[in-house]
């Protein structure tokens, strides 16, 4: 334990068990929280506060004494106030010259101040070491033990020793320390705990905009169609058909689309000849959501499947097989077998079920736990050759179900092609250049290219608008 001990003065007869000794300005929920996590890793822990005497929600074990006082008992500080109450420091900061102070404070809103938190705190106090961290750990993860929330406490600083000396508190939390540089770093690590899913908006929004977007086309279609030239109402398959007809549609749609900018990307490369300019921005920050892509359309496949298991059971579908006995009875009629017809049967429910079970393999290799145990290649064949197979599959699977229906005059209802003929347009063109682009003569260029060849007229000398200049 000695390598662990950073010079602190003890507190009391018992104090030669322990870490060390922290300081933790602030008793709220988080201070609390730290005190006590402290407290069962072996550290002494003295809490300042503005009344000392108040201290019965802090955890028992724990010292409480007024800030001028507690900081002159440890090297190191925790600072659990929200900025708005920085300036009472700078009344005894003589005493804080030399000290560790842990920022661990967060705003209400990203880019709120123009400096970070950490950075006025450390022109408030400059005798002082500052160091950013813990900022992106809750009171509740502090609290649940090191089975529930995020593990991770991002450190930023100027003095090295000073951030190794709050990497070594955070790891004898059973927490994991992650160097994220200088003090600059304070306001991206302080913007972190106020983002929303920021890789999953786009994701979100592409799979509602195009479930509204089929879930209308479909309604229009095949229910307020067939009410207009039959005068049937079929609203009630807006529940369990169009649900189980968008479902999928979106799905596959969905699959392509975690496809296409790699193949996006190859063309460009090959377009520019080199792989050291940068790709627009739409597209960078469209290959990097394309997990969550997979995932959503995973999610939306594993609906399909439920609601193709309900089918059998619901009232219409055993209605419509009664009635269509009885017709046969009636008419002293038996259906003769096609085997042509069985054929695509199973050729249609085989291609499904293989297709989902490697869609499922798909998802569950992008989980960290998977991904962290299989290399690169492992990693990339599985996410990009049989991500491939499984679009190749789905996408048969919804070929063989449509089969030719397109060919037929009646499947263009109000001269709108079926929904399920509209699927297939994004996944077809991402299969055929997907085979463009693995033929060997470009796919030589291609790796050629990803390993640092250039064309000669890539790295010509280019004016602002582009064009080259005449040598």
């Amino acid at each position: 334990m000695e390598n662990n001990c950073f010079n602190m003065t003890p507190l009391g007869p018992d104090a030669h068990n322990t870490l060390g000794t922290v300081c933790i300005f602030g008793t709220g929920d988080f201070g609390r929280s730290l005190g006590l996590s402290l407290l069962q890793a072996g550290y002494s822990v003295v809490f300042g506060s503005r009344n000392p005497q108040n201290s019965s929600l802090l955890p028992k074990g724990a010292q409480v004494l007024s800030h001028l006082e507690a900081a002159q008992t440890s090297r190191i500080i925790f600072i659990a106030v929200h900025r708005e109450n920085y300036e009472f420091l700078s009344a005894f900061s003589q005493e804080l010259s030399g000290k560790v102070l842990v920022d661990i404070s967060n705003n209400l809103r990203k880019n709120q101040y123009p400096e970070s938190n950490a950075e006025y705190l450390a022109k408030l106090l400059p005798q002082a070491n500052v160091v950013k961290a813990f900022n992106t750990v809750s009171a509740w993860a502090l609290q649940s033990g090191s089975l529930d929330a995020s593990r991770q406490v991002f450190v930023c600083g100027d003095n090295c020793e000073s951030k190794q000396m709050v990497m070594d508190i955070a790891r004898s939390l059973g927490l994991t320390a992650l160097d994220q540089g200088s003090l600059l770093a304070a306001k991206e690590l302080e913007n972190y705990p106020l983002q929303l899913f920021p890789l999953w908006r786009l994701p979100m929004y592409i799979a509602m905009g195009l479930t509204a977007a089929f879930f209308i086309y479909c309604v229009l279609t095949e229910i307020v169609y067939t009410f207009v030239t039959e005068g049937k109402d079929n609203s009630f398959m807006i529940v369990v058909s169009i649900a189980n007809r968008v479902f999928p549609i979106v799905s596959l749609i969905m699959l392509a689309l975690c496809y296409l900018p790699g193949v996006i990307a190859a063309i460009l490369q090959l377009y520019n000849g080199t792989k050291y300019k940068r790709f627009p921005d739409w597209l960078d920050k469209w290959m990097l959501c394309r997990k969550q892509l997979g995932l959503v359309a995973l999610a939306l496949a594993f609906l399909h499947v439920l609601y193709s298991l309900v089918i059998p059971l619901r009232y219409y579908a055993s209605h419509h097989r009664y009635i269509y006995t009885i017709s046969q009875l009636k008419d002293n009629k038996s259906l003769m077998f096609d085997n042509s017809m069985a054929w695509r049967n199973d050729s249609f429910y085989s291609l499904g079920i293989l297709g989902f079970g490697l869609y499922v393999l798909l998802g569950i290799t992008s989980l960290p736990s998977v991904s962290n145990m299989v290399n690169w290649r492992e990693f990339r064949f599985v996410q990009s050759k049989l991500g491939h197979i499984t679009l190749l599959l789905c996408t048969a699977h919804t070929l063989v179900y449509e089969w030719n229906a397109f060919l037929y005059a009646s499947s263009y209802r109000w001269y709108l092609p079926p929904a399920t003929v509209l699927s297939l347009i994004v996944p077809c063109i991402v299969l055929v250049l997907k085979l463009i682009l693995i033929t060997p003569c470009v796919d030589r260029v291609i790796t050629r290219i990803r390993q640092g060849w250039e064309r000669k007229s890539a790295h010509a000398p280019h004016d602002t608008s582009g064009q080259p200049l005449a040598s």
